[in-house]
């Protein structure tokens, strides 16, 4: 991670409308979106949802945020265009509705590569279940493989990476964490696969967020970290170490030292509360920076080595606040 690119969340760009449209009718388009989030300060890409921000000319678009200064970091799947995908996308019990999940990521792989893109997020939330006996679990689970093996098929230069969630919008999802998803690209057995790992998803799957990420290093690939905060109860969105920050500046270390070059995408929801989604991104920016100054003051510091090394929790934690917030005194 010697150079830093951060992306961000479109729709956050939509918070407080009438701040930066007075006179806007309606929701505000893809471009005023990003022609918003042009004006934060180190901000580098964005990723689009498809098909919500996708149209017939992904080239087109790709040009155009490239002349407000933005590239893109990769599409993520959205699957709300059939109201049938609440029972199962890639799992739904009816086969054409899976054919059409299927075809709709797979025409959403071709948008990515078409805007010069090379990533495709895959957030399953549909897929899963909310009562006992409602489902058979290894129909559900086979469907889920069947569909991932045949998409993460169709280009195999496109990385796809699954970003796993315990629940939301159903009461449990088949891909709840990082072991489990682990388990699901071993299944699949196809090499562009990989994970994403949300930090808010991490804590309330009641993951260790850069245990999550060793684990992944060691199985997969990580392909997207998505950064984040909350309470560990729900998806809160919240701006990144707003609650957790020890173990945001711990999940940095670790994916340093697995070699990630990817973006960090902020995936922080400003538009909750009407939050100026500019400033709420810069100071996310911001944030990250310093953490990572920590990071490299860390990683040259043989005191905290030697601390891991004895399971010391005592001595790292003197040493990482210390570093932090100064010497006492």
């Amino acid at each position: 991670m010697t150079s830093h690119r951060f992306a961000t969340r479109l729709n956050s760009f939509a918070s407080r409308p009438h701040a930066e449209w007075p006179d806007l009718a309606g929701k505000p388009s893809l471009m005023q979106m990003a022609a918003r989030a042009a004006k934060v300060a180190g901000l580098t890409d964005v990723d689009l949802n498809f098909p919500d921000h996708v149209g017939e000319k992904p080239a087109e678009i790709a040009r155009k945020l490239g002349d407000l200064g933005l590239s893109i970091n990769g599409l993520a799947m959205r699957y709300y265009s059939n109201p049938a995908f609440k029972l199962g996308a890639f799992t739904n019990p009816d086969p054409a509705v899976r054919r059409e999940a299927i075809d709709l990521t797979k025409a959403g792989i071709d948008a990515a590569r078409e805007a010069g893109a090379n990533l495709m997020t895959l957030w399953l939330g549909q897929d899963g279940f909310d009562y006992a006996f409602q489902a058979d679990y290894e129909t559900l689970w086979q469907h889920e493989i069947d569909g991932i093996r045949e998409v993460s098929m169709h280009d195999p230069d496109c990385a796809i990476s699954l970003e796993y969630k315990p629940n939301e919008p159903r009461s449990y999802s088949l891909m709840p964490d990082a072991a489990t998803t682990l388990l699901a690209i071993r299944e699949v057995g196809q090499p562009n696969l990989g994970v994403t790992l949300d930090f808010a998803h991490a804590l309330y799957a009641d993951e260790q967020p850069a245990f999550a990420a060793a684990l992944v290093a060691r199985h997969a690939r990580l392909l997207g970290v998505h950064l984040n905060d909350g309470y560990a109860k729900r998806d809160d969105g919240l701006m990144v170490g707003a609650v957790h920050t020890l173990q945001t500046i711990e999940l940095l270390r670790q994916i340093r030292r697995n070699g990630y070059a990817g973006a960090i995408y902020f995936d922080t929801f400003p538009d909750v509360t009407g939050l100026d989604p500019v400033r709420e991104c810069e100071v996310n920016i911001a944030t990250v920076r310093r953490m990572l100054r920590v990071v490299e003051r860390l990683e040259h510091d043989n005191r905290l080595a030697t601390a891991l090394d004895g399971q010391d929790a005592v001595a790292s934690q003197a040493i990482v606040q210390e570093i932090m917030l100064g010497p006492d005194g």
